[in-house]
């Protein structure tokens, strides 16, 4: 029996695998995030591992558009052939990388690396652009640090109130709820969300309310709160005066945001914004009296907006004014959604950052890594372009010529998905490394076949910080490789500096070594005490005694608790501005997920019982909104805006907002919700607005 953890979201809750590939037996294991309790994907994540559709070899692209397998070392030679070709005529920067917040530690580690020493190329992002940007844009600008959680999830089990605002864990990671179950019994969970989400239904019947504000108009309804808790003099003024800056600025700010003013913007009545901020005010007193802690969560609803790092701040700038970050009164956090997708931004795949969080423009943090990798570090490029960019500039006049994509599918995933399509299909060469045909390796020049999660060794973090081991339970298929084993190769045939180890424990130490100092320093993280179950949360620097007695923490499992990460020790305050424009009368899309599926559905899809209880696109609508437009329940709709359209089976639902659609993102071709989104990015995390879009809903006569 193996003890490992699920490959899905940043729960990653402790499960066990036995058997075999084609017999292998899952289940839940008590781990501290999941308890032994497993959702629905989770359990019938091993039904994948000896799927037909695994990719066991290379496959490349014939003339007539069919696959040919061919063996390892013709495909790696391809790889590296075309790789030095194009840059000898166009330049490193004509071939790109696109990971992935699903890769270990160590594969992102050495996929960062690759893309600059072996490859040579600043073009390197990864679809944690789509996820946690905007968080980490966030958290970074006011306490100077970017971590998911600066608390042990845990600590939520003992929360006295809890707004959660853009996030529906009740669906996208179900053992989640367990940690909420105290917070409803006291009747203090408060969810913000255009739709009465399956999180949103929690907060019924006692056990908290539910503020349901016009799409887009977040920002708007955080400003009012803080306008309420200054205006009647709620906050907590020694905290802010000993630990913060900036409050000046916010009062200014806040001040045209009163409550009447801001339910005409957000939709969300006058004496729910006064109800809302009174009680957070009242719990966190009472928390600083020894009462139960407060906390302030967001998720991607109100991050994945072109306001979305402005809205993040203001949700910050409440936590700060009720004096709850870097206290044990409680705090404020953002909810990661992909497995590793605080490990994997962490490590070097974004376009500005090397290992450690290091900045790539910082001469001192790009001397400290290039020694751990043994190089000068002129050699290193510069900062890249961030993903709805660099996917856009492929093939076009100056962008890549090349592209490597591993552990992502941006066919689906990325917004405006029609440019995506086109962007690829300009590229000379297409490589993806994946188990299964997704979208984007049906249009690869070059597949190329990797390990699933329980095939595998390496480490993963989740959304508090915690560093756990990833471990083998089976053999991989045919002639599936690691991601690790891939770069080492490739390295070897492009003569690259430093070394490139295919060996998981080699690669953590080097990244240890990298991250050394850093803001997300690893380095006194051992291998041995992470296999062996300790609780360890970075930062942990070299030096840190470490015990793997049940229940002990190590590392740092609460941040902020002396001082915030600027220099001063302060958390800054940073004032955002709304615009005060009623929102125009027109349909909106959200987008978001189902309890079924995971990220681009490229797995989900697969499994017979997910796919049979969701397989379709399913188009959530007010019955009365239907009834304006001649929709049925159960009939297909033709969903469309400037960009493109999307054909989904209406589903009639009191839910929702009269002025408000909602589609999920999983599925491919004419069911992409993602063919309608948003390319428009926020100014400071690049993240796209995937959260809304205006569309236009006509009915297929005919179809159902």
């Amino acid at each position: 029996m193996t003890a490992t953890h699920c490959p899905y979201c940043a729960l990653q809750c402790g499960i066990t695998l036995q058997g075999p590939a084609g017999a292998t037996t899952l289940g839940g294991r008590d781990f501290e995030t999941n308890g032994g309790a497993l959702c629905r994907k989770g359990f019938s994540a091993a039904k994948l591992l000896a799927h037909p559709d695994r990719i066991t070899s290379p496959m490349l692209r014939q003339a007539d558009g069919s696959f040919a397998v061919i063996d390892w070392d013709t495909a790696l030679d391809l790889v590296a052939g075309k790789a030095r070709g194009i840059r000898e005529e166009s330049g490193a920067d004509a071939v790109a990388m696109f990971g992935s917040g699903s890769l270990t530690n160590e594969k992102a580690y050495q996929m960062g690396k690759f893309a600059r020493l072996a490859l040579g190329t600043s073009r390197i992002d990864y679809n944690g652009r789509f996820c946690m940007s905007s968080a980490a844009a966030g958290t970074n600008k006011a306490f100077g640090l970017d971590r998911g959680l600066p608390f042990p999830l845990a600590d939520l089990d003992e929360a006295g109130m809890i707004l959660m605002l853009g996030s529906n864990v009740a669906d996208t990671m179900p053992p989640f709820v367990r940690h909420l179950q105290t917070v409803r019994e006291r009747g203090g969970l408060v969810v913000v969300d255009p739709r009465r989400s399956a999180t949103a239904k929690l907060s019924a019947e006692g056990a908290g309310w539910h503020l349901q504000p016009t799409p887009a108009t977040d920002l708007q309804l955080l400003l009012g709160l803080a306008h309420v808790v200054i205006a009647e003099s709620l906050m907590d003024t020694e905290y802010l005066a000993e630990r913060t800056t900036g409050l000046a600025e916010l009062r200014s700010s806040v001040s045209a945001w009163w409550p009447e003013r801001t339910a005409k913007i957000t939709g969300v009545p006058a004496d729910q914004i006064r109800r809302t901020a009174r009680a957070l005010a009242a719990a966190a007193r009472e928390a600083k009296n020894g009462g139960h802690p407060v906390y302030i969560l967001t998720g991607r609803g109100i991050e994945q907006h072109s306001n979305g790092t402005d809205t993040v701040t203001a949700a910050i700038n409440l936590a700060l004014l009720l004096g709850l970050p870097g206290t044990l009164a409680g705090g404020y956090g953002t909810i990661t959604g992909q497995g590793n997708g605080q490990g994997g931004r962490e490590h070097g795949q974004k376009c500005d950052q090397l290992p450690g969080y290091r900045k790539i423009a910082d001469p001192e943090h790009r001397a400290h890594v290039a020694k751990a990798w043994g190089v000068d570090p002129e050699i290193i490029p510069g900062p890249g372009i961030p993903a709805v960019q660099l996917l856009n500039s492929l093939g076009a006049e100056g962008g890549p010529r090349m592209l490597m994509v591993h552990g992502a599918n941006p066919v689906v995933s990325a917004p405006d998905a029609n440019q995506i399509f086109a962007a690829l299909r300009r590229l000379d060469f297409l490589v993806v490394a994946d188990f299964f045909l997704s979208e984007t390796a049906a249009e690869a020049h070059l597949v190329l076949p990797v390990l699933q999660w329980a095939e595998e060794e390496g480490t993963m973090t989740n959304l508090e910080g915690r560093i756990l081991r990833r471990r083998a339970a089976i053999d991989a298929p045919g002639e599936a490789k690691s991601e690790l084993w891939i770069f080492s190769q490739l390295a070897q045939r492009l003569q690259a500096p430093g070394n490139f180890s295919p060996n998981a424990v080699e690669v953590f130490e080097e990244l240890k070594l990298a991250s050394a100092g850093g803001i997300a320093d690893y380095s006194g993280v051992s291998w041995q005490d992470v296999d062996q179950g300790a609780a360890i949360y970075w930062p942990c620097p070299e030096g840190n005694a470490i015990s793997t007695e049940p229940g002990a923490r190590n590392g740092t499992p609460r941040l902020f608790l002396d001082r915030f990460a600027h220099p001063d020790g302060k958390a800054k305050i940073i004032a955002v501005y709304a615009p005060n424009t009623v929102p125009a009368k027109q349909i909106s899309l959200v987008t978001g997920r189902l309890l079924e599926h995971y990220q681009s559905g490229a797995q989900t899809r697969r499994v017979d019982e997910l796919a049979a209880a969701a397989p379709e696109a399913a188009l959530e609508i007010h019955p009365s909104t239907a009834l304006a437009h001649g929709i049925s329940d159960g009939q297909m709709v033709q969903v469309s805006n400037q960009r493109g359209t999307t054909i989904a089976r209406a589903k009639l639902t009191a839910d929702m907002r009269l002025d408000t659609v909602f589609l999920p993102f999983h599925y491919p071709r004419e069911g992409t919700a993602n063919l309608l989104t948003s390319p428009s990015v926020d100014p400071f995390s690049s993240m796209p607005e995937f959260k809304h879009a205006h569309v236009s809903l006509n009915p297929i006569e005919g179809e159902s």
